[in-house]
């Protein structure tokens, strides 16, 4: 019996890209939650189990933004990896732990793929 993946959230708030993302991350052994929002995604981490990456677009709609959430999330996780995808690389520089990484739009998603697994180690 195969062992599940890595348990990771995509908040994204454009559907086709959240749902391309999510598809290329299941294909490729990660168990997948979405949100479309910061708000979203902060209500799933506090009733889902325990994710293993946080994978967020920097810019949300709503009142909490991707670096934000992260802070959130890594309240609950301090070590909790985080892929912030942006299409404005000077967002970036407002992150930066040692668990991040930065994905430039537009991307393809088996870069993500890597990404993900290099982050965590697989």
């Amino acid at each position: 019996m195969q062992r599940p993946g890595p348990r990771l959230l995509i908040v994204e708030d454009e559907f086709l890209i959240r749902l391309t993302l999510a598809t290329a991350l299941a294909e490729d052994g990660f168990q997948v939650s979405e949100a479309a929002s910061g708000e979203e995604a902060l209500a799933l981490l506090a009733a889902v189990e325990p994710i293993d990456l946080l994978l967020t677009d920097i810019q949300l709609s709503g009142a909490l933004d991707g670096l934000a959430l992260a802070r959130a999330a890594r309240r609950q996780a301090p070590d909790l990896p985080v892929i912030f995808m942006t299409g404005r690389p000077e967002l970036a520089r407002e992150a930066g732990s040692a668990n991040d990484a930065f994905v430039a739009k537009p991307y393809l998603p088996s870069e993500v793929c890597a990404t993900a697994r290099r982050l965590l180690g697989r």
